[in-house]
């Protein structure tokens, strides 16, 4: 990577500043050992909230709340995020962060289990967004989820498919960069969808259903 390419992912970083309350939840999920979304791919998230005017979004893998923040922000003031996680104390740190950016309680449904268990019990057509960021392992089946929860004209997102450069490294891969691959070959061959991927964070696979 070019030094000037460098720079400008810094300034891409730097260009949506984030509040104490965003610094708070970065921080929690660095005790935890978890990996945040960055801050551009934080931006992005919002912006793909707001250009769907979201009013009901799915986020698979709660974390610490850092994504969640973004989401809420790009959302209209009474959308629902309902974030799904498998680990409820890092849900409570999520909660605690909503707080902290003036979010109301009845803004975010806290649901605690595996995406797969979880996502078959939601509404049919009754997501706006559905933001991807759990199991890599799981990526092409949260896909099929996704498909059936989005209104016509919704966006499904899935962050982390570059996996820090192996998704196009030509050496051998583990299963998870091999699932990706996958994801990204069905995306992009898909007639029911209109995609694109976005060079932001660890790469953010977006697509919009027709």
């Amino acid at each position: 990577m070019t030094a000037n390419r460098q720079t400008s992912w810094a300034f891409a970083d730097a260009f949506v500043a984030e509040d104490e309350a965003l610094r708070w939840a970065r921080e929690r999920a660095r005790e935890a050992g978890l990996r945040s979304v960055s801050p551009s791919t934080g931006a992005a998230l919002r912006l793909l909230a707001a250009s769907v005017d979201a009013k009901a979004v799915a986020e698979i893998g709660t974390g610490c709340g850092v994504s969640g923040i973004h989401l809420l922000h790009g959302m209209r003031p009474d959308g629902v995020l309902t974030t799904v996680d498998p680990e409820p104390d890092h849900q409570q740190f999520a909660r605690q962060a909503f707080r902290g950016c003036g979010f109301a309680s009845n803004r975010a449904r806290f649901i605690p289990g595996r995406a797969l268990e979880v996502l078959p019990r939601l509404a049919d057509a009754g997501y706006d967004l559905v933001f991807c960021d759990g199991d890599r392992l799981e990526y092409p089946d949260y896909l099929a989820e996704s498909l059936r929860l989005l209104r016509p004209g919704g966006l499904v997102v899935f962050e982390g498919v570059f996996a820090d450069g192996r998704t196009v490294d030509s050496g051998p891969q583990p299963a998870e960069v091999l699932r990706l691959r996958e994801l990204l070959r069905t995306v992009r061959e898909s007639q029911e969808l209109v995609s694109s991927l976005l060079p932001v964070g660890d790469g953010l696979l977006c697509a919009v259903k027709r």
